[in-house]
């Protein structure tokens, strides 16, 4: 279970997981070894070997680092393939391995088979993810995106970046949502709370001036095509 990190804390744990984007989605499990059992697609994308905490995302950069929670119970990721495909478009977005998954569910790992047994046949759970480093290869910072988006085809996104808050908050607030505790402040967002960007209303007044302009120059242009004599 996550810890709270409260102010008088400040540099005594480090701030190794700040969040710099939490959410909650449907979560599955993979495990592709390169054997070929059980629908295993080959190895990992990023090149990594098969191993516990090695999770795809659909469109997160290679390499990004986080946790997810279920039910009080905390585990670790970095992702190190892509995945999932189709169930993507259904909000499944995050494929963890299967020890992982196991150890979240309270199953067991079958390494011959490459499933999850005694977790009542679960092959999907929902989880909230907390993303605490955002990893250096291709894909697209921020609430994930299906796989059909073509996101993890990004490269150098520079969109978003760390926040700016300092790494101890002043006043911290709990979120408990399935059972956990985190810390959230000005720096960490969810999906829902990102900023807006901000747009003058000059710029505004602007772009409606000058597509007003265009509408009154292609009226003219019409106008003038229509009255033509004929040759």
């Amino acid at each position: 279970m996550a810890e709270r990190q409260d102010a008088g804390d400040c540099g005594a744990k480090g701030d190794s997981q700040q969040p710099l984007l939490k959410g909650s989605t449907i979560a599955s499990y993979f495990w592709d070894d390169g054997s070929g059992v059980n629908g295993d697609t080959g190895s990992p994308a990023s090149g990594e070997p098969m191993q516990k905490g090695l999770a795809a995302s659909p469109s997160w950069p290679m390499g990004t680092k986080g946790y997810v929670v279920y039910k009080g119970k905390k585990a670790d990721f970095f992702i190190g393939d892509r995945g999932p495909g189709i169930p993507s478009n259904k909000g499944v977005m995050l494929d963890l391995d299967g020890k992982t998954f196991a150890d979240l569910t309270g199953g067991n790992w079958d390494s011959s088979s490459l499933t999850v047994e005694g977790a009542g046949g679960m092959g999907h759970i929902p989880v909230e993810y907390v993303v605490t480093e955002w990893g250096p290869g291709p894909g697209k910072k921020g609430a994930p995106m299906p796989f059909s988006s073509g996101a993890y085809r990004t490269k150098n996104d520079s969109s978003q970046t760390a926040p700016s808050a300092s790494p101890c908050p002043v006043a911290a607030q709990e979120s408990t949502t399935l059972g956990f505790s985190t810390v959230s402040a000005s720096g960490p967002q969810t999906e829902q709370d990102m900023p807006l960007p901000v747009v003058s209303a000059a710029l505004v007044v602007g772009a409606l001036a000058v597509t007003a302009t265009k509408m009154v120059v292609r009226r003219a242009a019409t106008a003038r095509a229509v009255n033509r004599p004929n040759a």
